[in-house]
């Protein structure tokens, strides 16, 4: 995350030349794609840990309602 964050730092400067920002912004394509491969399977582990209890009904997280 903090990687993606100096990314897109980066991006925002204006500083870059456009090689440099197409280089940049495909290393952010990859670090999201990463972190949201990590995200997934973080989510379906808990699914199986939730499901494994029995009883519990697995919800979608609400950030508005935290």
């Amino acid at each position: 995350m903090s990687r993606l964050r100096e990314v897109v730092t980066k991006l925002e400067s204006g500083e870059l030349t456009l090689e440099q920002s197409l280089a940049v912004y495909e290393e952010g394509v990859k670090l999201a794609r990463t972190g949201q491969a990590q995200l997934a399977s973080a989510e379906k582990r808990v699914e199986i840990l939730v499901s494994a209890s029995g009883g519990v009904e697995a919800v979608p997280f609400d950030e508005t309602s935290s």
